[in-house]
C-alpha cells in the first residue's frame, strides 16, 4: 500500500440544474528545496498550468525540505509508486542508470544554453527513456539545479592546490568522490540531509552547490569562501511514477507533459536569474566570493573523465562536451 497517493474527491459542478460528479486528483510532489526556492517556482508554476489546463481536476501537493525523504529515497518512493512525483538533483540516479553519472563528470558543460540544447533533444530523450526502463520513473522535463560553486570554512581557493587537506561533502556518486580526491581534497560522500549539521559541527569542512541552494539552506551561516568553481552542471529533473502516469487518461497525461514543459522555462529563467542576485547577497551576508583561474581545475579532473568514459558511455560523454547549442 502506498503511503504518498494522489488523493480523489468528488466535487460537484451544476450544470442546466443537473448534478455532475468531476473527480479531482491530487499529486504529492517533493521537492529538497523551500517555497522560496528556485525549484519551488518550476514546481509551483507546473501546479499552476496542471490546474489551469485541466479546469481545477488535476492539483498538487507541494511537500518542502526533503519532508518526504531525501533524494535517493525520493526516486526510489517513485520508482515503487510510494512517491508521486518529485524533483531531484542528478546525484543519486547514477545508481539506477549508469548514463546519468554524465551529470557527475566534471566541467562537460561550460553555459547553460548548452545544456539545455544537450537535455531537451535526443540525448535528454534518451537519457529519460533509460530512467523509464529500468526505473519506472518518468522525467517530465528537465528543470535545474544550477552549475555548482564550492563553499569552505577553510580559505579561498584561487587553484586546486588550495584544496589540500580540506574535508569535502560530495553527493552520494562515486564519480564525485574521484573527482574531488583529484583535486586533492579529503573527499566523503553524505546523504543531503546530513550535511548542514556536518557543516556546522566541523565534521566538514566544504560542501557544493548551485548559488540558489547555497543561500536557500543557509550555508553561509557555516561557510566563509564561496569560490566559483563552475565544476558540474547540475538538472533537477522533474519525475513522476512511470505506472501513475501510465494509468492517468491520455487527455491527463497530454494536460501534465504540457504543464511541465511551460514550468520547465519559468523554472530555468528564475533559476538563472536568481544565481546573478544571490551571489551579490552571499557577499553582502559575509562570504568572501573567488573566481578562480578554471584552467587549472579542469587539467586537474581530465584523469577523472577519461577513468569514467566507459561506464558513462563514450559516445554521450563525447555528444556531450561538444554539444554546439
Amino acid at each position: 500500500m502506498r503511503n504518498f497517493v494522489f488523493a480523489t474527491a468528488a466535487t460537484i459542478s451544476f450544470m442546466a440544474g443537473t448534478a455532475v460528479a468531476q473527480e479531482t486528483e491530487v499529486f504529492d510532489v517533493s521537492l529538497p528545496l523551500g517555497p522560496t526556492s528556485h525549484h519551488a517556482v518550476g514546481v509551483l508554476k507546473f501546479g499552476e498550468e496542471l490546474e489551469r489546463l485541466s479546469g481545477g481536476r488535476l492539483t498538487i501537493r507541494p511537500h518542502y525540505d526533503n519532508a518526504l525523504g531525501g533524494e535517493r529515497e525520493v526516486v526510489e518512493g517513485i520508482s515503487f509508486g510510494l512517491i508521486d512525483m518529485g524533483i531531484s538533483s542528478t546525484g543519486p540516479m547514477g545508481g539506477f542508470v549508469d548514463d546519468f553519472m554524465l551529470f557527475d563528470l566534471p566541467y562537460v558543460f561550460t553555459s547553460p544554453e548548452q545544456a539545455y540544447g544537450f537535455l531537451d533533444g535526443q540525448y535528454g530523450d534518451g537519457l529519460a527513456q533509460k530512467l523509464d526502463d529500468q526505473a519506472g520513473v518518468k522525467i517530465l522535463g528537465w528543470m535545474e539545479n544550477g552549475f555548482r560553486h564550492n563553499t569552505n570554512s577553510v580559505r579561498a581557493l584561487n587553484t586546486p592546490d588550495d584544496l589540500a587537506g580540506i574535508r569535502h561533502r560530495t553527493q552520494e556518486s562515486r564519480v564525485q568522490v574521484d573527482t574531488w580526491s583529484a583535486l586533492g581534497a579529503n573527499a566523503s560522500p553524505m546523504a543531503w540531509t546530513e550535511v548542514f549539521t556536518a557543516l556546522q559541527q566541523g565534521v566538514m569542512d566544504s560542501q557544493e552547490n548551485p548559488i540558489a541552494t547555497i543561500y536557500d539552506v543557509k550555508f553561509y551561516e557555516v561557510q566563509k569562501y564561496l569560490n566559483l568553481t563552475g565544476h558540474v552542471y547540475s538538472p533537477a529533473p522533474l519525475m513522476m511514477g512511470s505506472k501513475l502516469f501510465n494509468s492517468l487518461p491520455d487527455q491527463d497525461q497530454a494536460i501534465v507533459l504540457e504543464a511541465a514543459a511551460t514550468a520547465v522555462q519559468v523554472q530555468r529563467e528564475a533559476s538563472q536569474l536568481m544565481e546573478q542576485q544571490l551571489i551579490t547577497k552571499l557577499e553582502e551576508l559575509g562570504m568572501v566570493v573567488t573566481r578562480p583561474d578554471l584552467a587549472l581545475f579542469r587539467e586537474r579532473v581530465q584523469p577523472v573523465i577519461e577513468q569514467w568514459k566507459g561506464t558513462v558511455g563514450a559516445e554521450l560523454v563525447n555528444a556531450a562536451i561538444n554539444f554546439q547549442p
